[in-house]
């Protein structure tokens, strides 16, 4: 069997040719079949050169699988906060009626999720949201939506899209991600600082993490 270990390969590299090689290390691998194993701090080169991911803790391996995988499935609070950003916060269940309803008293709201498999009434999880779930708007999203109105507390525009950074009645800051896809002197940004918005998103976009 043949093998390739590798430790930040591509450390080095300014961002564009870095994204080039990423592909072509890919491609290499695909025609020749040849098994890598590849060391990286960098989470965008592990997503993009990765079939299998192995995220480790104090050099315990928490959780194996795809970048989907352990993106949009992660098995744990560690591997949650660890792959990407995420907005996380303690929960309690409150309710299981064909969908589960989990309150959040940190965003001061109650929230439908699409999962509810082995968790009872009062039980504590974490719940989470990725920032590019969540839809960012002037006007109230309709049912079922979960929804959270704020102000926006700050921004950053990226070009491709803009990050902001809302503050709920709570004093919580929640992040979400709005791709500018409109070109205009904004930047097609949908809100901008002080703005009153609501936040929505899917209740299959909650992550609920039993630690």
């Amino acid at each position: 069997m043949c093998w390739v270990r590798t430790s930040e390969p591509l450390g080095a590299l300014d961002k564009k040719l870095r994204e080039h090689t990423q592909f072509e290390i890919a491609n290499i691998q695909y025609k020749t079949g040849i098994t890598f194993v590849v060391v990286t701090h960098d989470q965008e080169e592990a997503m993009t050169l990765a079939d299998r991911i192995a995220v480790m803790d104090r050099g315990t391996i928490r959780q194996i699988g795809s970048a989907s995988e352990v993106y949009e499935y992660p098995n744990c609070a560690f591997v949650a906060g660890f792959i990407g950003s995420i907005n996380m916060f303690d929960g309690t269940i409150k309710t299981i009626n064909g969908t589960t309803k989990v309150g959040v008293p940190m965003l001061g709201a109650t929230l439908e999720v699409g999962e509810n498999s082995n968790l009872a009434v009062g039980q504590n999880v974490k719940v989470a949201v990725r920032p590019e779930k969540i839809n960012i708007s002037r006007d109230p999203p309709p049912a079922p939506m979960n929804r959270i109105e704020g102000t926006v507390d700050d921004l950053a525009y990226f070009g491709k899209d803009s990050l902001y950074r809302v503050k709920l009645a709570t004093g919580v800051v929640l992040q979400a991600n709005n791709v500018n896809s409109h070109r205009g002197q904004e930047g097609g940004r949908v809100a901008q600082w002080g703005d009153k918005v609501w936040l929505s998103f899917e209740p299959s976009s909650v992550i609920l993490l039993r630690d």
